[in-house]
This record gives C-alpha cells, structure tokens and sequence, in this order.
C-alpha cells in the first residue's frame, strides 16, 4: 500500500527516533543524565527566547527557538514513556480531544460566534473538567507575575468581575499610588520618632498592589502588560547605551560623572 504520511509526519517521528536514540544505552551521556526536573529551567528558558525572537521580528531566530522547545517537548515525554508514565503519542492524543472537546462551535453544535462568546465558553467548558474547589484554582503558580496578574484579571472579567471603564481603572491606579505614598511618608517620618513606624511591609503591600492596578489598566487598553514592560526595558537599556556612549566620546567612564550630568545627557538622548 502507498505511504500516505505527510513531511509533517515523516519529520516529527524522525525527531522522536532521534531522541530515543540519545537516551538509549549507548547514546549521548549528557542526554541520559537529564530527568524531567532537570530540563525544567531549559524549557523556561526556551519559552522565553520564543518571545524574544517573535518581539525582535527575527523569523529565523524565531522557527529555530520552536524547534528547540519542541525537542524539549519530545525529550520530557521520552523520560516519561521510559517511566511507564506516559509517551508522545498519550501526549498528543490528550491535546487533540481537548482541542475538539472545547470547540464546539468548530466540532460540535454550540451558538457561540465571536470572541467573546467563545471564551465564556471555553472557561465554562474548562469548569467541568477541572476538580479544584475554586474558579481560579488552575491557575499556574509559577507564571511571572505580571503575567499572571493579568491572566488573574481577564479570568475574573470573563464572568462579570470587571470594571466598566477605562476611567474605572485609572482611578483606581490612582487610588493605589496615593496609599503607596501614604505608606512611604509614614515610615520617612518614623525615622524622626514623631509617628510609630508602619513599618516595610506596609510599603511593600502597597506597591504590590499598585502593580496589579496597573497591570489591570494595561488589560482594559488590550494591551499586555508583560509585553509592555519589556519595551520600555528594551528603550531604557537602548538610551543607557547611548548615555555610555556620550560618556566615552567625552573621555569620561560611567561612575565618573554625577547624576546632574547624567540627567543633561539623558534629556538630550531623550529628545532625539
């Protein structure tokens, strides 16, 4: 009978062949040590070159990272089917009936059509898979922050635990920053004896929650918060270059100027 396997196929079985084949007696040392705690940093890792390659527009950089997550993928689940846990195909199996189950709009008969339908929908359809006693019980752990924050936020939105305006929001952010300096001025003052210490806590509670205000306020502009950090990181760490560079040109090394000079040259790299 003719071999009707597409490329698609063809490759990802060669990939697992070849993992298999690392960790098998005989294959790479370093391989076979690996156990699924110790690749756990790497696919983090991986996960986060991901972004960065698809923020940067680099397709080049960005289909090689994919590819190094999912051998990651394929080497977890190696470790897993030489456990007799689980194997690839257990893996890919689950993430297909899923796929179907929560698109009923797509596999089944349901009337949900635009977005936001489809999501009430699927969270409702998640709510009956999952056994945790509360809504946000499935919610990973280990997300950065603001990006769980935000995940947080449009969890609870999706049934009515929302704001109904941006205004809402930044009142809210602004609310937030007010208690923030409550707090700091409380301990400033605390120094001089005159006002019994709030103390650090206070101070870091505060800020905690201003965060998350802001991190909500970036959702209801359909913006994401993680996304938006990184830019601005990416712009400052562009400008301090640049100030680096302005110091060496005038002979001086960052640590030898003052702030004040500092500040001029910053100013002017901002103005450009």
């Amino acid at each position: 009978m003719p071999d009707h396997r597409s490329p698609i196929t063809d490759h990802f079985e060669q990939l697992c062949e070849i993992v298999a084949k690392l960790r098998a007696p005989g294959g790479c040392p370093w391989d076979r040590e690996q156990t699924n705690e110790s690749l756990l940093p790497a696919l983090i890792e991986e996960s986060y070159e991901i972004a960065g390659a698809l923020r940067a527009r680099d397709d080049a950089n960005f289909r090689e990272e994919l590819g190094d997550l999912l051998l990651l993928i394929v080497m977890h689940a190696e470790i897993a089917r030489e456990g007799g846990r689980f194997n690839i195909d257990n893996v890919l199996a689950d993430v297909t009936e899923k796929l179907i189950r929560r698109h009923p709009h797509v596999f089944g008969k349901s009337d949900a059509r635009d977005s936001g339908a489809v999501l009430k929908q699927w969270e409702a359809i998640k709510r009956t898979e999952k056994t945790g006693k509360h809504y946000l019980d499935g919610l990973p752990s280990a997300l950065p922050a603001l990006m769980r924050a935000q995940k947080v936020q449009s969890k609870v939105a999706r049934v009515n635990f929302d704001w109904a305006e941006v205004r809402d929001v930044i009142a809210k952010v602004e609310e937030e920053f007010g208690e923030l300096k409550q707090a700091v001025a409380l301990e400033d003052r605390s120094a001089t004896g005159r006002i019994r210490p709030k103390g650090e806590q206070a101070i870091e509670d505060e800020i905690g929650d201003l965060l998350f205000a802001v991190v909500n306020l970036a959702r209801k502009c359909k913006l994401d918060a993680e996304s938006a950090l990184q830019a601005a990181i990416d712009k400052f760490v562009t400008r301090f270059n640049r100030l680096e560079d302005e110091l060496q040109t005038q002979g001086r090394r960052l640590g030898d100027a003052d702030l004040a000079a500092l500040d001029e040259i910053w100013n002017r790299i901002k103005r450009k």
